[in-house]
Order: C-alpha cells, then sequence, then structure tokens
C-alpha cells in the first residue's frame, strides 16, 4: 500500500452488512412434500404446489419453523410468538409462481447478535432479522445453447439471516460467516456446502468518512459462493467506491456481482427498493405461532456451539488456540479429539498437546489425501488413545509409534498388540543403555576426540549409532543424556 492509498484508508471506513441465505437440511420442500436431494436429475423433484399451478394450496413444513427458531436462539435473537408469511412478487424464469413465499414486516427472529474474534479481540456483530421464505429454481446459463431452467430449487426451504451493520473490514466479514456457517453446522439445520449452493451471501458495502454517523450509499453484491469470495469482492467495492468518491463522483445504488476472472463487482442491475415487490401477505397461509412449551422444548436441543467449545478447549485440555480453531472447525474431529482424551490412561496437559499433534499431522493428512471425514479415517479414538499412552510411559519413541501407525488403520489394533507382537518395546534399563554407548564410543575414537575438541553436533551421529545397534527400541532421551554424560566424562576413553 503506497502513501496515498493508507492516508484514504484511515480517512474513510467501511459500512457492511451481510445476507446468510442458509438451504435446511429438511428431508421435504418448505410448503410441499417434493423432495430436497440435491443432484436429482432437472425438474424432476417438483409438483403442482412448487411449480405453482392454479388451485393449489402449499402447507408449512414443521422443521422450517423449528430450524428457524433453533437459529433464532443460537444467535441470542429475541423469538417472536407469532409471526406471519408474505409473497415477494417479481418476474422471472425460475419463479414459476411469480411470486416467493417469505416473511416481511414481522420475521420470526429479531434483536439478536454473535460473537466473532478479530486481532483486536472479541466484537459483538447485530443480528436484524432471521426469516423464514422458499428458494426460487436455478437459471443455467453457462451452455452453448439457451439458458435452461432446472425447478427442483423450487420451493426448498431457507432461512435469511440479516446482519447489522456492524463489520467493518473484509476480515471481520470472513470471521462472521465462518461463524454463521459453523453455527449451521453446529445445529444440524445446514450442510454448509458452499459449492452446492446450501450457503449463500449477500453483501451490503458503502463507505463514509471516519467520525461520521450518517451511512454513505450502499451497494449490494449479490450471490458470493466462497467465503474468499467475499473477502475480494468487499476490499474490492471499498477501494472502488473510496476512489470514485475521492474523484468528485457519487456513489449509486445498485445491485452487483462479483466476476472471479476480471477480480471486481460489476453492475447486474439498480437496487430494487422494497416497494418494489408489492409485498402482501400470503393469504394461502395462516400465522405461525410458537408456543412458550415448544419454545423451551427447542432451547433445550441447542449444544454447545464452536466459539465456546474452543474456549472450553484452550481452557480445559491446555490447547493453543491455534489447534483448538482447527478442531472445532469440523465438529466430528472436536468430538473426536475429545472422546480420544477421555479414554487416556495418564490424562493430563503432556497427553492432551500429544493427542492433538498427531490429530493435526496425521489424522487430518489421511482426512486430506482421502477426501473423507475423520470417522472414515479407520483409526478410532481408543486407538489413537493406545498410541499416545505407549509414547508418553516411554514404552516406544515417537518414530517407533509412526512405524506402527500405518498398520493400526482399518485393523482395530492398538498400539501395545502391535509392539508386543514385533517386540518394539522401548528399552529404558539404564545399565543396558549405558553398555550400547560405551561400545559406541569404542568404536568411534576419532569421532570422540572431534567432539571433545569442540565438534559437539556430532552428539547426533553418536545417539543414531546407538539406536540403529538397538535396532529403533532404546529410550533415545534417555540414550541422549548417556551419551552426553559419557562423551564429556574424563574417566569414560575411547
Amino acid at each position: 500500500m503506497d502513501t496515498s492509498e493508507s492516508s484514504l484508508a484511515t480517512k474513510y471506513e467501511a459500512v457492511i452488512g451481510l445476507e446468510v441465505h442458509a438451504q435446511l437440511t429438511s428431508a421435504s420442500k418448505a410448503f410441499c412434500s417434493c423432495s430436497t436431494t440435491y443432484g436429482a436429475q432437472p425438474n424432476v423433484n417438483v409438483c403442482p404446489i412448487c411449480l405453482g399451478h392454479p388451485g393449489v394450496l402449499p402447507v408449512l413444513n414443521e422443521n422450517l419453523v423449528a430450524y428457524a427458531v433453533r437459529m433464532g436462539l443460537a444467535t441470542n435473537c429475541m423469538i417472536r410468538r407469532v409471526s406471519t408469511f408474505s409473497r415477494k412478487n417479481y418476474y422471472y424464469p425460475d419463479l414459476p409462481k411469480g411470486y416467493q413465499i417469505t416473511q416481511y414486516a414481522d420475521p420470526i427472529c429479531h434483536d439478536g447478535f454473535v460473537e466473532i474474534e478479530t486481532d483486536q479481540g472479541a466484537k459483538q456483530i447485530g443480528i436484524t432479522r432471521i426469516h423464514m421464505e422458499e428458494d426460487s429454481g436455478k437459471s443455467i446459463h453457462d451452455l452453448d445453447i439457451d439458458t435452461l431452467v432446472d425447478l427442483n430449487r423450487a420451493g426448498v426451504p431457507l432461512i435469511e439471516i440479516v446482519s447489522e451493520p456492524d463489520i467493518r473490514t473484509p476480515q471481520e466479514a470472513y470471521q462472521y460467516l465462518q461463524q454463521m456457517r459453523q453455527i449451521l453446522i453446529y445445529l444440524g439445520i445446514c450442510d454448509g456446502n458452499l459449492e452446492e449452493g446450501s450457503m449463500r451471501c449477500d453483501a451490503n458495502v458503502s463507505v463514509r468518512i471516519k467520525g461520521s454517523t450518517s451511512f454513505g450509499t450502499k451497494r449490494e453484491v449479490k450471490n458470493l459462493n466462497s467465503f474468499r469470495n467475499v473477502e475480494k469482492a468487499i476490499d474490492f467495492e471499498i477501494n472502488d467506491q473510496i476512489a470514485l468518491l475521492e474523484g468528485g463522483g457519487q456513489v449509486v445504488q445498485q445491485t452487483r456481482m462479483w466476476d472471479a476472472g476480471a477480480q471486481k463487482t460489476k453492475v447486474m442491475r439498480s437496487k430494487e427498493q422494497a416497494h418494489d415487490y408489492r409485498y402482501f401477505p400470503e393469504p394461502d397461509l395462516g400465522p405461525v405461532v410458537v408456543d412458550h412449551e415448544r419454545l423451551e422444548e427447542l432451547r433445550r436441543t441447542i449444544p454447545e456451539l464452536s466459539l465456546a467449545k474452543k474456549r472450553r478447549f484452550t481452557e480445559q485440555y491446555h490447547l493453543p488456540a491455534y489447534d483448538a480453531a482447527i478442531f472445532v472447525d469440523d465438529i466430528d474431529v472436536a468430538t473426536y479429539y475429545e472422546d480420544t482424551c477421555g479414554l487416556l490412561a495418564s490424562p493430563g496437559a503432556e497427553t492432551y498437546k500429544l493427542t492433538s499433534n498427531w490429530i493435526m499431522t496425521d489424522i487430518l493428512r489421511i482426512m486430506g489425501e482421502r477426501k473423507c471425514s475423520v470417522n472414515d479415517v479407520g483409526l478410532t479414538p481408543r486407538q489413537l488413545a493406545s498410541i499416545v499412552d505407549v509414547i508418553a510411559d516411554g514404552t516406544i519413541s515417537s518414530k517407533t509409534a509412526k512405524d506402527v501407525f500405518p498398520d493400526m488403520l482399518g485393523t482395530g489394533r492398538t498400539a501395545p498388540e502391535l509392539i508386543e507382537e514385533r517386540g518394539l518395546k522401548q528399552v529404558s534399563d539404564p545399565s543396558a543403555l549405558l553398555a550400547m554407548v560405551q561400545n559406541v564410543i569404542q568404536s568411534n575414537p576419532d569421532n570422540v576426540q572431534k567432539y571433545r575438541d569442540g565438534k559437539t553436533n556430532l552428539l547426533g551421529f553418536f545417539v543414531g549409532q546407538v539406536l540403529k545397534a538397538s535396532g529403533g527400541t532404546a529410550n533415545p532421551a534417555m540414550v541422549t543424556q548417556l551419551m552426553k554424560e559419557a562423551l564429556e566424562s574424563s574417566t569414560v576413553n575411547p
């Protein structure tokens, strides 16, 4: 960043709000019984209701309400006891009814917040509203033929989560989206798969002079399909709007899209206002009522969420924040780690960190290579705990454990079983190790003299010779200590 860019960055601040659309994991659509299965042949998961045929009536999917309320509770929202649906009217080829059933005036959840972690510490981002709605179909433009329409997605249940304009940087937007995705996955109400469109994001971005309390004119960037693209699109918009204002121009309210190839946003259309959609109450659906008993029942289903789990892992298991963040990003990995720790013979900070190291280096590596979940790696928490236990109690070295590890995958066998079978138990008897140390010293008089003349980096050579002579079973830490003492002793001669 040059001097002029730096001065502009301190002159202006961004005001960012995000709208997250999350496709719910309900097996059927919002207002009919059609399947929501992803990847089916085009236009097979449809019926007269989601196709908008005359005379049909929608029936509300109870899971849509339950999932929306659970998300509201998890994000500290107020839950509206009585809410209603509206029709949002617009014409597009993939919207066969000519309107979308959504909530407008009285969303089911409102006035909440989530906490994110930034470089400056924890920050709360307000949640304006969470409302229920149905998805539209999908227009396919990237074929060398006319645009095609697939209506399998029409009517799929969604919730839209609208943030307050509390976000100030692209990095905060990224952290907010990560937190939202983790909450949705932990609740089990959305798979968070951006590639399949299960989670989509629109960003509203404006800039203003720092210290100003009024908002600038915002531009909306639609349908961002990755967290990195959200970050890049917001960064571009901030710089573009600042350049426009500094050049004497004005920001015009627009709807834009992100061009990943050109790495910039481009105009789609002028930004619509609410009155453009001619919202009116949905006449075919009654009010949604959430009574006290149902609300409390749903409240009891809220699990420990990712940020709370991360903080607990750092306190209970003494993990670095980095390790804890990696684990809680995948709820199955977090559970796997905690299950393993619960099976350790000698639980404590040392074995907790050793368990973390094995997961971070070996388990996650296999998951990446095989593109599989932690539950499909082929090593149970009981097996991993057995590896940590035998390293911690000195039965085998870490190097020997790495040799044993591949033969445990998919077999159900524990480390002690393989150690016993192969005679790999680590030698930790001081007298036996000292004899091996003395044999190596007597066999290498020239190197002993070099060591004593100051070439102390030869210590690794001597230790390696003992480990080689023992077939890898000598305790490396004890060998190192005994060898160092022997080499520095004037009473031991080569």
